[in-house]
């Protein structure tokens, strides 16, 4: 059974700094399990879940261009672990932060087999 497991989330100020850890009880790009991307998504209360950034195992992260430029999935993760960076947090990302495996690079929730629990995240003005 696959589990992914995030940290690090809290409470913080308006320009202030988190970084979420998500650990995987598998190796995270497998062909056993068809996995080959690991993602970030957020929710916030009364919202859908909303993409955040994505890494396979070839290619650069991608972000969505409300975090672009202030949220980064540094390059040397784990094989089962995966990180992101959030720097000059705003209010606006306030958010239950999950991790997601896929089976390919997407910006769909649908596209992700495997989910963690969540991590919550909130961002004071």
């Amino acid at each position: 059974q696959v589990q992914l497991v995030e940290s690090g989330g809290g409470l913080v100020q308006a320009g202030g700094s988190l970084r979420l850890s998500c650990v995987a009880s598998v190796r995270a790009f497998s062909t056993r399990l068809s996995t080959s991307a690991m993602a970030w998504f957020r929710q916030a209360p009364g919202t859908q879940r909303e993409f955040v950034a994505v890494k396979d195992w070839i290619g650069t992260p991608y972000y969505s261009d409300s975090v672009k430029g202030r949220f980064t999935i540094p390059e040397d993760n784990a094989k089962n672990t995966m990180f992101l960076h959030m720097n000059s947090l705003q209010p606006e990302d306030t958010a239950v932060y999950y991790c997601a495996l896929g089976r390919s690079r997407s910006t769909s929730a649908g596209s992700y087999d495997y989910w963690g629990q969540g991590s919550q995240v909130t961002v004071s003005s």
